[in-house]
């Protein structure tokens, strides 16, 4: 299965990670993609830029070494009340907005508080994807989830980094998920949650999974960049001029 866009992928202005934007898409593009989301994570994650950094981004030109940037944010998922880290104004500024657990903003819980929590972000109507929903650590009732996601027309997120060591356990809960995605309606998007730039665009792990459980190339929105930018018209954002040539 052909990918075309990285949906997620963090700068040094995560604090963690290792790479420039510049980097990024230099790496993205001898990959071969068309689109990058720049998600660093958003303020509560310890190290994590100021919001500043994510209204700026209009600055970053929307294309690099010939890769389409898409701005965007990885969010943290703050309670059982489904918030957010990230005032609504900067979201309506950004592209793509991606909501996930991390293990220092919200403590694992039960597979209930999980579950409500992520119901709870879907539906709020200010995420567009759920960030690597495979973690073991913040179980969740998968068909609850999968079925909200679908009618609130939010995907989930098959994580390459998850796949391959950054979240241990998580490989076959991540099959579970894509399996039920297929069963029940809803779509995926596919992330390499590169830290840095020689990860960007690492769809290795990502496929195989897709290819062991047979998953529709329709039901995946980075398959090519015009399924992509449709998406993100369904979600309600306004063509970008500049990709005219890619729808």
């Amino acid at each position: 299965m052909k990918l075309s866009v990285d949906t997620h992928t963090h700068t040094i202005s995560s604090g963690h990670a290792y790479s420039t934007v510049l980097e990024n898409a230099y790496a993205a593009a001898q990959r071969g993609l068309s689109l990058m989301c720049v998600t660093d994570h958003a303020p509560t994650m310890p190290g994590a830029p100021h919001f500043w950094h994510f209204a700026n981004q209009r600055v970053l030109p929307r294309f690099l070494h010939g890769v389409g940037v898409i701005r965007g944010v990885e969010t943290n998922i703050l309670n059982t009340d489904g918030e957010i880290d990230m005032d609504v104004r900067i979201l309506d500024m950004l592209d793509w907005v991606i909501a996930s657990f991390h293990e220092p903003i919200f403590h694992p819980a039960d597979k209930q508080q999980h579950t409500l929590a992520l119901v709870k972000a879907i539906e709020s109507g200010r995420i567009d994807a759920v960030g690597h929903p495979g973690n073991p650590n913040f179980d969740f009732d998968y068909e609850t989830v999968v079925r909200t996601a679908a009618k609130h027309n939010v995907v989930l997120e098959i994580n390459n980094s998850s796949l391959c060591g950054s979240r241990a356990g998580s490989e076959k809960r991540c099959e579970d998920i894509a399996a039920c995605i297929k069963e029940f309606g809803g779509r995926i998007t596919t992330g390499s949650d590169a830290h840095f730039a020689y990860d960007v665009g690492n769809f290795e792990h990502v496929k195989q999974l897709l290819n062991k459980v047979a998953f529709p190339t329709e039901q995946v929105v980075t398959h090519t960049p015009a399924t992509f930018l449709r998406f993100l018209q369904e979600r309600g954002r306004q063509p970008i001029e500049a990709f005219a040539a890619l729808y």
